[in-house]
């Protein structure tokens, strides 16, 4: 249902590369004349990039209220948590606004987000610890400890790896297999089901597949011979002392102190649909709060260590925070290219520093992002319970503006706003579109009801409910009532993370010789490749 080629909704999962590489580019030729002069003397000759004078990250950090206030009235966000690690150290730790609107709760340092897509480089590092004890290596085919997944190609099948599906280069098509997860089939139905989508060159180019990297995690979960969820807290969770964290839907439902998704709904925040990401947690399905989070960056920013005990080893973590594929290719030859590494966003600022982060989103309320400079020992991380907008990565650009120039070199939440109108687009050919005011009719709703399927989608029903039409897809026949639009073609409303408000499903029957409809095809599904339903033998 992914028509868009930006990689970065979770729409069953997340932000990455396109976006987290707006701050990568030159900061604006007509920056303040009252930006104060770099003292290049203070910077340690091994760092690169543009020196930091002293106290440049002491005034950063004095103006994040300020920053967090402004971005929470401008965007009109609901709630929002910001934590600051420096030096291995959290060093700020706030929250601001509601855990959900119409109630007095208000958003603190330890109020529990959903972190979407950001649980990507969270469970790399769990993948990290269980390489450092030689359970597995980056390189391990994932059939070895997952001998039932198959892929479209015998050869890939055999040869995919842990690293390939953590840096999505499987060669699997963008989003593969969320479509299918909000038709309602569970984590091994789905895997099972990659078998049967046609594959991109394999290893040569990036694909965001957030069931890839599952299939990757189950395989690790699997050589270590529990859950993926136990994994996290054994490996990760537990040894930080992240004590609000879990990769398990239920325990977040659990949490008193949690902030609740919202949609914008003419013009106003509301708290309406729940995510629930169980199906691929290695991929989007961590929840935590920030002042966890901040805990875990400095286990990241200090070589997998952490209050000076070894968690991830230093050798194991390294490629996952490294360059691995180019994930977004330069618009022209002034421009950076965004890479990816093992679950992380790697890139360069327009400083000349070396930053890594990820983000993540819920079309149905949660947008989240971290950035971390290394060498310059910060990081930050920004959690909102509300959908997309660019406000969690427009906190974190300034305040790293300021870290880094001593001013904010551009207006962020706008640009950022504007790159996520696109992607929030209703999805279908016929969306925003007004039906014919003269349409053919349709054929006798007999010859068009019945069981049709395919082997990735499954078994879809055309059910007659008097003068109407309904379509049942998934394993619970969730149905969506047809509307007529023109001749064989009719129309619904789609559900899920994979459907942006206001999008419109064409459902364009073939007719067949008997004069019954001999198929259909489904234009929200049309990526795959496998978007037409044949009739089954009635």
């Amino acid at each position: 249902m992914m028509s868009n080629p930006l990689p970065w909704l979770f729409r069953g999962g997340i932000l990455a590369a396109t976006l987290f590489a707006m701050p990568f580019h030159e900061a604006r030729a007509d920056s303040p004349p009252s930006a104060p002069p770099i003292d290049n003397s203070v910077s340690p000759p091994e760092m690169t990039g543009v020196p930091i004078p002293p106290g440049q990250i002491d005034r950063a950090m004095a103006q994040l209220d300020a920053l967090a206030t402004q971005v929470m009235a401008k965007s009109g966000i609901p709630g929002m948590a910001i934590a600051v690690v420096r030096n291995g150290r959290t060093v700020y730790a706030k929250g601001f606004g509601v855990r959900r609107m119409g109630a007095p709760d208000k958003v603190d340092a330890n109020t529990v987000f959903l972190l979407a897509s950001l649980s990507k480089p969270v469970g790399a590092t769990v993948v990290a610890h269980e390489v450092g004890q030689h359970v597995i290596s980056w390189n391990t085919p994932i059939v070895q400890h997952l001998p039932w997944f198959a892929l479209d190609d015998p050869w890939v099948t055999q040869h995919v790896t842990i690293a390939d599906m953590y840096a999505h280069r499987s060669g699997l098509p963008d989003h593969a297999g969320d479509d299918i997860q909000d038709l309602g089939y569970d984590q091994r139905q789905i895997l099972q089901r990659l078998r049967y989508l046609p594959l991109h060159s394999f290893r040569d180019t990036y694909a965001y597949t957030n069931f890839g990297l599952t299939a990757a995690a189950e395989a690790v979960a699997a050589a270590a011979g529990t859950d993926w969820a136990s994994l996290s807290e054994d490996a990760i969770y537990r040894p930080l002392g992240m004590t609000s964290t879990s990769s398990r839907f239920a325990d977040f439902a659990k949490r008193p102190d949690r902030a609740i998704g919202h949609i914008l709904v003419n013009g106003a925040y509301v708290p309406k649909y729940q995510p629930q990401p169980d199906a691929q947690s290695p991929a989007g399905g961590v929840s935590s709060s920030v002042n966890d989070m901040a805990r875990w960056m400095a286990m990241v920013m200090q070589d997998g260590v952490y209050d000076a005990q070894p968690v991830v080893d230093r050798d194991a973590l390294l490629p996952a925070v490294t360059g691995e594929i180019v994930a977004g290719h330069s618009a022209s030859m002034n421009a950076r290219p965004s890479l990816y590494g093992y679950g992380f966003n790697v890139g360069t600022q327009a400083s000349g520093r070396t930053s890594i982060g990820h983000s993540g989103a819920f079309s149905l309320g949660a947008a989240t992002n971290f950035v971390i400079i290394p060498s310059a020992g910060i990081g930050i991380i920004t959690l909102t319970n509300a959908p997309p907008t660019g406000a969690a990565e427009a906190l974190n650009a300034m305040f790293m503006d300021l870290v880094q120039f001593g001013y904010v070199t551009r207006d962020w939440l706008h640009d950022y706003g504007q790159l996520m109108v696109p992607l929030m687009a209703p999805e279908g050919t016929l969306a925003g579109k007004t039906p014919p005011a003269n349409p053919r009719p349709a054929e006798p709703l007999a010859d068009y009801a019945g069981t049709y399927g395919n082997d990735y989608f499954g078994d879809a029903h055309i059910v007659r409910h008097g003068d109407t039409l309904a379509l049942q897809l998934g394993p619970h026949a969730t149905e969506f009532p047809l509307r007529h639009w023109d001749g064989d073609i009719f129309v619904y409303t789609p559900a899920g993370e994979s459907a942006p408000v206001g999008s419109v499903g064409a459902v364009t029957f073939t007719p067949g010789p008997a004069g019954k409809a001999a198929s259909f095809a489904i234009d929200l599904y049309a990526d795959t490749g496998r978007n037409r339903f044949a009739r089954r033998q009635d």
